[in-house]
């Protein structure tokens, strides 16, 4: 049965405490079904997640928790349980925190910085830069990306539901990108720390076995991340509208303040250039709220 070993891993000393709790778990359901029997998900948010269990009563647990357990069932099902062929319980430290990090926004503010959509763009800003920590973490947070784009979104061209792409990159192109990426930071990890580091054995590990990871990624994805499968069409319909109501208020907030600014401009210098643009903006305004009225008078 998978064990979790973090006495070699990285990053683990705020969940070395939940080592002993998580492989009992494990082992006490014995399998996923019995798991899943037990507990019903109800929220997950960015640094807990919130079960009902036995009578309905609510168990809070970290997330890294939850993810982690999902994580080592999708490697026996998916038939890579850890160390099969060498060591790699470091590895499921290192996916977990990544996962987790993916829930939070910040994360996302931080690494879209780094973040490359084509490897022209890459390479151009490796290419001018001399700071090796600023090329690992280039290769690093792109090789990131890939991985979990492929693995849980299976959408590593990044590409909205309802847009079309006129040329469009194999998996296998994005499978070769992740590897090799991987195996840059793993390079620039070395001359940054200049011996033998935790994160460099995981960077060489995920180059050398991303095609294995992606597959267990995806097997998460398919059993515990089916959110969508979850929800009934009514439930997709009104997540929908809300997030489509939220986008609008924002638009139109942002509207408003460029009317507002436009239009004192106008009255200032009475520029009929000026005087067109305002209109065009009054419109758009009212096509998100359609109880605006404007009118300039002559």
């Amino acid at each position: 049965m998978e064990t979790l070993c973090l006495s070699k891993s990285f990053g683990a000393g705020p969940h070395e405490s939940w080592h002993e709790d998580c492989t009992n778990r494990i082992r006490r359901n014995g399998t996923r079904s019995a798991w899943l029997s037990s507990t019903r998900t109800t929220a997950v948010a960015s640094d807990r997640h919130t079960n009902l269990g036995p009578g309905g009563q609510r168990e809070v647990e970290p997330t890294f928790f939850f993810v982690l357990n999902c994580l080592l069932y999708s490697r026996l099902e998916a038939g890579y349980p850890s160390n099969q062929e060498f060591y790699d319980e470091d590895v499921n430290v290192y996916l977990t925190n990544l996962l987790c990090s993916f829930m939070k926004p910040e994360y996302h503010r931080r690494a879209k910085r780094y973040l490359s959509r084509y490897d022209t763009s890459l390479f151009s800003r490796i290419e001018n830069s001399t700071d090796a920590r600023l090329k690992y973490t280039i290769y690093k947070t792109n090789a990131d990306f890939l991985l979990i784009s492929i693995g849980i979104f299976s959408n590593a061209d990044a590409r909205k539901p309802d847009t079309t792409q006129l040329f469009k990159n194999s998996e296998e192109a994005h499978m070769g990108r992740g590897k090799a990426y991987y195996q840059f930071a793993y390079t620039y990890s070395q001359s940054m720390f200049k011996k033998s580091s935790a994160i460099s054995e995981v960077l060489e590990k995920l180059s050398t076995g991303f095609e294995r990871y992606v597959e267990i990624l995806s097997h998460m994805r398919g059993e515990y991340f089916n959110i969508l499968d979850r929800l009934s069409t009514g439930e997709i319909y009104h997540l929908e509208r809300s997030i489509d109501k939220d986008r609008a208020t924002a638009e139109l907030k942002t509207l408003q303040d460029q009317f507002l600014d436009l239009y004192s401009e106008f009255l200032r210098t009475k520029d009929p250039r000026l005087k067109e643009k305002v209109e065009q903006m009054a419109m758009e305004i009212r096509r998100i709220d359609d109880s605006f009225s404007f009118h300039i008078d002559e």
